[in-house]
């Protein structure tokens, strides 16, 4: 089952690192990026909750009290690491904002130490170092460092990008505990879609959503790269410890400096390709019990 679950995280990986073909097209359309975010998650909560009432309803039954745990999944997860990475974008760049991001295993880790009891042993501690440098080699950062002044505020969001971005691992161990992993998962997006929808001024681009364009990217986005990706790590959540997943699906930027080699013509230089070797062997090497 555990070679399952890395299958899933995997999977999960490519669906998460194939985003930008969904968000470009999007954005060519005149959609903003918080519009984009608010038609993600909430396009995929209206696709999980049919897809629940068609299979057991009974999924959809949680006691209000777990709100707490969908709360922690879908605002402070979701919401939360969406604003905050958009924010480092604009107040850094958007290679900054990334290396920032993938700081989340490292919180996980962290994380998974203090509140759900798992080992922090010197083989995590040394994938996650590998992976953290092969990330920033992709991303561009390594091995020239910064050249640029980071403002307090754009480190802070970048920050808070990757602990949003940890904090699903976290809350979704916990509501695992009690919930299915498709529960889980169509109340963390209803929750999202809850806060994101009233902030993201999606009513002004009404006339946009009919697009046939826009229908099919948006489902595109929703059901693969949202709903199908998160039902995969959430379910691989509860057969492996957070730590090794977290480090896993560090896969995703390597999957998206592929997809825009592939199909925005975007070039891979020599230290990048070096940092998707960095980032596969440290994937192989988590696996080793």
């Amino acid at each position: 089952m555990r070679t399952r679950a890395y299958a899933l995280i995997v999977i999960a990986a490519i669906l998460w690192g194939i985003i930008s073909i969904f968000v470009k097209g999007l954005a060519e359309l005149g959609f903003s990026t918080l519009q984009i975010v608010a038609i993600r998650v909430a396009l995929s909560a209206i696709l999980l909750v049919l897809y629940i009432a068609m299979k057991d309803r009974s999924l959809l039954k949680i006691r209000l009290t777990d709100s707490k745990y969908f709360i922690g999944t879908g605002v402070f997860s979701i919401a939360f690491f969406n604003w905050c990475y958009f924010t480092a974008i604009r107040e850094t760049s958007v290679a900054v904002a990334a290396i920032l991001l993938y700081t989340a295993p490292a919180f996980v880790l962290l994380l998974s130490r203090i509140f759900l009891g798992e080992c922090l042993n010197a083989g995590k501690i040394t994938a996650l170092t590998v992976t953290f440098i092969g990330c920033g080699l992709v991303v561009g950062i390594l091995p020239a460092g910064l050249n640029e002044s980071i403002s307090l505020y754009g480190l802070a969001t970048g920050l808070g990008a990757g602990f949003g971005y940890a904090l699903y691992s976290i809350f979704g161990k916990f509501a695992l505990r009690r919930y299915s992993a498709v529960t889980v998962t169509v109340y963390t997006f209803i929750f999202a879609a809850v806060v994101m929808l009233p902030v993201s001024g999606l009513w002004e681009a009404r006339a946009l959503l009919f697009n046939g364009q826009a229908v099919a990217y948006s489902v595109g986005f929703s059901l693969f790269s949202t709903v199908f990706a998160y039902l995969c790590y959430t379910v691989a959540l509860s057969h492996i410890e957070t730590g090794r997943a977290a480090i896993v699906v560090t896969l995703e930027p390597i999957v998206a400096a592929i997809v825009g080699t592939m199909l925005f013509d975007e070039v891979l230089n020599n230290w990048q390709l070096f940092g998707i070797i960095l980032v596969i062997a440290a994937v192989v090497s988590v696996q080793r019990t």
